[in-house]
């Protein structure tokens, strides 16, 4: 597969320099993706970028991720309006071992092929680099106003951020440039891919390469990934979507994928699965014709879930989905664990009660009035129960004076009340 083709179809092509797809028809090219280690997760923002090194190790080259321990220390202005904390070695280490783990789920780390993906960590290489060193051997060739010129900077400066920007962010695209520049020297390594805000950090390096080594080396860019109406991809009310489950549940994560838009559907199934051309133009055929049944987003979710998670989680995910969409059964409810559980009913109305007075048993008409108010009065839900209108843990409720006990809990902890077809209640027993 030719790398560039496949990107520029996928909608994954911002800027290439001149020269990279002839570079790239001729040999086997390694090329890096610098991660930023500041969570010990990486996020779906991050995603663009790895499916650049997973497309490009499929099309036989290789690629090198590099997580940036020293420059994650410092932190890019690009895009920020505010310096970020800064992280010490500890945190980083354990954050570095993280990521590499989530990535080996898109890169082949552990083959003998010759293009087997490698981590680099820039912490390696610029722990024992005094700043004189740096200042003689690197700061010298590129000049103050080169670096000024560059968007990233000029945006901090024209009053962008409160407080300007500082020495040590000023320093970050010659440290990217130096990474470029080690890299060129030791792994042979002549392209870096990035995001399209990366492009001037980028080409720091390439011209870093070219004045000290008098060498070639070469840039690839992806857009920034937008929602069709505008809004920032990857955030929700509730933050980044992660790849670590703890931090984003399998389910959450799927229905992430399931409910984005049409339109938003057709662009982001290029960029984030690794499907063929044909493959994807028929499903968006199929999806035109009968936008209403989803399909598009239904392969979507499946693709990355499964990818990012596994098939069982992703098995998972749909069953909890039909669980609140569908006709599932209590036996699919009783699977879920704890975190799904409250994922997939998160924003229902929820009730506290006594988990001793359940120890003892308590009549259903008496906890869901009295203790729990789902019920208006004691004659309405006698009417809905016996109209078939209650369930409970998705099983129809057959006498309004049930005896309700612990062992009707899920998780030793939950009670799920549906009242008519939509309208859920949590109660929770404490």
């Amino acid at each position: 597969m030719n790398f560039v083709e496949e990107l520029t179809w996928r909608g994954m092509v911002h800027t290439i320099m001149p020269g990279t797809e002839e570079l790239l028809a001729k040999e086997q090219v390694t090329a890096y993706l610098g991660i930023d280690p500041t969570a010990d997760s990486l996020h779906i923002g991050h995603l663009c970028g790895v499916m650049m090194l997973r497309h490009f190790q499929r099309c036989g080259h290789k690629p090198l991720a590099l997580v940036g321990g020293a420059t994650g220390m410092i932190g890019d202005p690009s895009g920020k309006s505010a310096e970020r904390n800064l992280l010490n070695e500890e945190t980083l280490r354990h954050n570095v071992s993280c990521i590499k783990k989530q990535l080996a789920k898109f890169l082949d780390f552990e083959s003998d092929a010759p293009n087997k993906a490698e981590l680099v960590n820039n912490y390696d290489w610029m722990k024992d680099y005094t700043f004189l060193d740096f200042a003689r051997e690197i700061g010298k060739h590129i000049t103050v106003n080169y670096m000024m010129a560059k968007d990233s900077v000029q945006k901090r400066l024209n009053g962008e951020a409160r407080d300007g920007l500082s020495f040590t962010e000023f320093t970050y695209q010659l440290l990217q440039g130096y990474d470029f520049l080690y890299l060129y020297e030791n792994k042979n390594c002549k392209l870096q891919l990035g995001g399209s805000d990366q492009w001037g950090n980028i080409t720091t390096g390439t011209e870093l390469i070219r004045r000290t080594k008098g060498g070639e080396a070469f840039a690839l860019t992806c857009p920034l990934i937008t929602k069709a109406d505008g809004g920032k991809f990857g955030k929700t009310e509730s933050g980044n979507i992660w790849l670590d489950p703890n931090y984003t549940s399998p389910y959450k994560f799927y229905q992430f994928w399931l409910n984005v838009s049409d339109e938003d559907a057709a662009k982001y199934i290029k960029i984030f699965t690794s499907l063929s051309k044909e493959e994807i133009e028929a499903l968006i055929a199929e999806h035109t014709e009968a936008p209403h049944l989803r399909v598009l987003q239904k392969r979507l979710a499946k693709e990355v879930t499964v990818m990012v998670h596994s098939e069982e989680d992703y098995n998972a995910a749909v069953e909890a989905s039909g669980i609140l969409f569908g006709n599932a059964t209590s036996d699919a409810l009783k699977k879920l664990d704890e975190q799904t559980l409250l994922a997939v009913f998160e924003g229902v109305p929820q009730f506290e009660v006594s988990k001793e007075a359940l120890a003892e048993g308590v009549k259903a008409v008496d906890l869901f009035v009295d203790h729990a108010a789902i019920f208006a009065s004691k004659g309405e839900m006698r009417k809905l129960v016996q109209g078939g209108g209650v369930s409970l843990n998705k099983e129809k409720l057959g006498a309004f004076d049930q005896v309700i006990t612990t062992n009707d809990l899920l998780d030793d902890k939950y009670l799920l009340v549906q009242r008519g077809k939509k309208n859920y209640y949590l109660v929770i027993a404490k």
